[in-house]
């Protein structure tokens, strides 16, 4: 049964806030130890729950009828009024004298003091342990003790202990004697900068939870320094573009990275990339290649010419359907080109991650899987074993046990990604390898490509992850080449705005020859012949169906969010998918602008 509850409470004693905005509840049979510095609200939070300290904010309930006895530091006795009097509340010798459990109070806490003497004789200890054996001595259904060993020696604090714990009634207890709350208290709770943490146990349960508590605490705030100073590092260190933000944020951010290293030692990288892969990785040499094979779809790359060199970090970027896919496909091998001449380095060891799940044994077991490949991996300067990079990428503890055939999408995902890098390759293809991963994982994953040596080409939507482990960009504009953007995706944007940037079906729509034949037709005004118009035409219907589609899929999960609203960790994953969808629909929705525009110009 609840005792009492606390519903927003907040009190503050002149401009010292001691409690704010305080819910709690304190249930029949609880023992609770209450902790803290001294003036940070201990009593304050005791006073309110009893009942005689009344809030500044926020509501305090009673069960109907509680009784409540509460020992504070401070007691207001008639200093006329005998010790019996104020003890026994004018009880007859004979009934008080017949009850053990009154005698037991009497004999332990005041048997060297005389009953009839008043209580302005008394020592300070005196009037303490009287008041204390009058609390006692009364029934109640929750006891409030402010700092009740005060006084008492060793046998009268463990005696007092020993009685507690016998008593039925509720216990709140505010005290420095550690002995004592790990004796009394099974949960404690600590009152810190305005709040009160809550633990199970008593005081060594509370030390020892609190410590780890610390010790997490001072884990994720070194990794979110280390974090911070290398984000903002990059920040700094990224395209001139990003110079455009506030002159004072710039300054703070080059006094906060004075002694900061590089978030990738890249002349080291660079170096080890060229011993490993030596100068050829990959060349392009006059590429002429169609999405899905030979003049079999849209125009990719006319007549291109690029070089992927050693410890080259790029981010390949374009709309959907632009054939950034394709260019890794071409890149790994597994599409033919229609001409030209694709050279690969003698040393290349490549790892292609698709879009597409690779098949994994699904009897197997997840560091098996892995440990099949390879026990060891060397990333930069360390070596890191299968169970570290495991957990690194969110496999912890008995997760790496799992049965592969049990695993969700996304943490297949992640042990494809892991597979693909404990093979040692030299050459890293990405195509969207943040797909289900948290944000969590995917800051384990920028940590881990930051050591990565090799050659790095990686396709993604997600922004914040392409500029974090990507050092240019190059960008697939529909004009069949492979564009490079000083500015990164600042500059990719404003070339999509301009309307510079179309999928690789528009812009083979766009730039198709005339064809002789019977759907040939005079070239309308603006210089496209009907059949590219109505070309133009079917690609706007098929961006509208897309739109249509994204509109409905985050209209569902809008209403999955709202069923979700208690399941934190649901909520995340739906959220995080929605930004996913909302990203998709805006590149489409540009492409669709881009397309009307052309037809609007006819």
């Amino acid at each position: 049964m609840n005792l009492v509850n606390l519903e927003s409470v907040s009190h503050a004693f002149g401009p010292k806030p001691l409690l704010a905005d305080v819910s709690l509840g304190l249930e029949q049979g609880d023992r609770i130890g209450v902790v803290g510095r001294n003036g940070g609200g201990k009593t304050t939070l005791i006073s309110i729950i009893a009942g005689t300290l009344k809030p500044d904010g926020g509501r305090v309930t009673h069960t109907r009828g509680l009784r409540v006895g509460a020992l504070s530091q401070r007691d207001q006795f008639d200093p006329d009024t005998a010790v019996k009097d104020i003890v026994l509340a004018g009880r007859a010798e004979h009934e008080w004298a017949g009850d053990a459990a009154i005698r037991e109070i009497l004999a332990n806490l005041l048997a060297d003091i005389d009953l009839a003497a008043p209580a302005g004789a008394l020592s300070g200890g005196e009037r303490r342990r009287t008041a204390l054996a009058r609390l006692l001595i009364e029934e109640h259904d929750l006891l409030i003790l402010d700092e009740p060993t005060n006084h008492l020696d060793i046998e009268a604090i463990a005696w007092l202990a020993g009685h507690l714990v016998q008593r039925k009634s509720a216990l709140l207890v505010v005290t420095h004697d550690r002995w004592f709350l790990d004796a009394v208290s099974t949960r404690t709770w600590e009152v810190v900068d305005g709040s009160v943490e809550r633990y199970e146990g008593g005081y060594a349960a509370y030390v020892l939870a609190k410590a780890e508590r610390a010790r997490i605490a001072q884990a994720a705030e070194e990794r979110r320094q280390n974090l911070m100073r290398k984000e903002i590092a990059w920040l700094r260190r990224g395209p001139p573009a990003r110079t455009s933000k506030p002159k004072f944020r710039i300054n703070a951010a080059e006094a906060l990275i004075a002694n900061e290293p590089p978030p990738r030692e890249t002349v080291e990288l660079l170096n080890f990339a060229s011993a490993r892969l030596g100068k050829t990785v990959v060349d392009l040499e006059d590429v002429t290649l169609h999405a899905g094979g030979p003049a079999a779809g849209p125009l990719v790359l006319d007549h291109c010419t690029y070089h992927f060199g050693p410890g080259d970090r790029i981010g390949l970027i374009g709309v959907n359907g632009s054939g950034k896919s394709s260019v890794l496909r071409l890149l790994s091998g597994t599409v033919e080109l229609d001409s030209g001449r694709i050279v690969r380095g003698k040393t290349v060891r490549l790892a292609h991650l698709s879009q597409e799940l690779a098949e994994l044994d699904p009897a197997r077991r997840v560091l098996e899987t892995v440990e099949e490949i390879r026990k060891y991996v060397q990333v930069g300067k360390k070596e890191w074993s299968a169970s570290q990079l495991l957990e690194r990428l969110g496999f912890r503890g008995e997760a790496q046990w799992k049965v592969v055939g049990d695993l969700s999408g996304g943490e297949r995902r992640r042990l494809q990604l892991l597979c693909l890098i404990m093979d040692e390759p030299n050459v890293l293809l990405l195509d969207e390898p943040t797909n289900d991963l948290d944000i969590e994982t995917l800051t384990e994953l920028e940590d881990l490509l930051d050591g990565w040596p090799g050659t790095l080409v990686v396709v993604s939507h997600d922004r914040y992850f392409l500029e974090r482990v990507a050092d240019r960009c190059v960008a697939v504009l529909g004009d069949g080449k492979l564009s490079m953007l000083p500015g990164g995706v600042d500059e990719y944007l404003e070339r999509r705005a301009s309307g510079a940037a179309l999928s690789a079906r528009a812009a083979s729509v766009a730039n198709a020859p005339e064809r002789g034949g019977q759907d040939d037709q005079p070239a309308a005004a603006g210089g496209l012949s009907a059949k590219e118009l109505r070309e133009l035409q079917k690609e706007l219907n098929r961006l509208e169906r897309q739109i249509d589609k994204f509109g409905e899929r985050e209209a569902k999960l809008h209403a999955e969010m709202a069923e979700a609203a208690s399941d934190f960790e649901r909520l995340a994953k739906l959220d995080a998918e929605l930004r996913d969808i909302a990203a998709q629909k805006e590149s489409v929705e540009l492409e669709w602008m881009t397309v009307a525009e052309r037809l609007e110009g006819q």
